[in-house]
């Protein structure tokens, strides 16, 4: 999205301070953008103002693929790729999206942080986004197994993450190494070669 115009924005308060400070106004009746993110705030009314919106023109753009989440009690709740996927479905034209698993989100992060490749890596607990857009991005993709992925879920996929974690809890929070330990190196090799065995 180029900087400025106006959009119609369905998710998190976030994102909306993010749109205006890039030069975005809200509109709701005549937008450039219909712009789907994350959170409760979705509800039907909204997805038929979206397909309106869209029909009129408007283009569609959404912060991820990710079509389900987990919420506080650990429970499978719909997300930003289900909304958008309706969103399509309906109007029959296809989202542009701007988040994972698009290398483009990466690039930014990384130019925005003024890192390179070999000094970043992507951590995140999907599959088919976080650890995609990792590898896309040719950046070190990390898997933490406390969200929606499991370890029965990775002989499922053709691609492999570069470690595997327990959790978040074994994300290094050393200032000056940031370097995973040897002792959670080698429980992610264990993962992986589990994997591996499971493929066999």
């Amino acid at each position: 999205m180029p900087e400025g115009g106006s959009a119609y924005v369905i998710g998190e308060p976030g994102l909306t301070y993010a749109l205006y400070e890039k030069g975005f106004q809200m509109n709701d009746v005549d937008p450039d953008y219909v712009v789907l993110g994350e959170g409760p705030s979705y509800n039907y009314e909204k997805l038929c103002k979206a397909v309106s919106l869209v029909n009129k023109g408007a283009k569609l753009i959404a912060t991820n693929l990710d079509t389900e989440g987990l919420n506080s009690n650990s429970e499978i709740i719909p997300a930003c790729g289900a909304f958008a996927a309706c969103v399509e479905l309906v109007t029959k034209t296809k989202a542009f999206f701007c988040g994972k698993p698009s290398a483009l989100i990466m690039r930014y992060a990384q130019r925005t942080l003024g890192l390179n490749r070999l000094e970043t890596c992507i951590i995140g607990d999907r599959m088919d986004t976080d650890i995609v857009a990792g590898i896309n991005s040719e950046i070190d993709p990390v898997l933490v197994l406390s969200g929606v992925t499991t370890m029965e879920d990775l002989h499922a996929f053709p691609y492999r993450p570069y470690l595997v974690l327990g959790g978040v809890y074994e994300i290094p929070v050393d200032d000056q190494t940031n370097v995973v330990s040897s002792v959670d190196m080698e429980a992610s090799n264990r993962r992986i070669s589990q994997v591996s065995i499971l493929d066999d």
